[in-house]
């Protein structure tokens, strides 16, 4: 394998610089993709308060905690695209264009945490009150 001559426009960053790079770039986002699905778990406890309202009990917060930080390991997954997409010849494209893994990866994640919410959550919820789910 060749090594770019030095001054190439298109010689890719050491290492070092480029996950410099990833980290500025996807963890102030990260702060946004918390917001949101935060947003969505509060607007299904508001809008569905009587029905939630037996199942805050302190377990019920240890999975949600465990359910948040399975979801952050999950944006992590960014990080597993970015960088080698960086160390490639697609580059400066890549680094106009990877905000639509943020948003591609932003939608996946709320698309998920309402389905789960209302296919295994929700019901389970009526089951352990005893009633069905409506």
């Amino acid at each position: 394998m060749n090594a770019a001559p030095p001054g190439d426009p298109h010689a890719a960053p050491p290492l070092r610089a480029l996950l410099d790079d990833a980290l500025g770039y996807w963890e102030p986002r990260r702060i946004i993709y918390n917001l949101l699905l935060a947003a969505i778990v509060l607007a299904w406890l508001i809008l569905s308060w009587p029905h939630f309202r037996t199942a805050l009990t302190l377990q019920a917060l240890l999975l949600l905690f465990v359910l948040a930080a399975l979801a952050n390991v999950c944006y992590c997954a960014a990080y597993i695209v970015d960088v080698p997409l960086q160390l490639s010849s697609f580059r400066q494209r890549w680094l106009r264009w990877r905000w639509g893994l943020w948003l591609v990866g932003t939608l996946f994640a709320a698309i998920l945490a309402n389905y789960w919410i209302a296919d295994e959550i929700y019901p389970y919820v009526a089951a352990a009150r005893g009633s069905a789910p409506p």
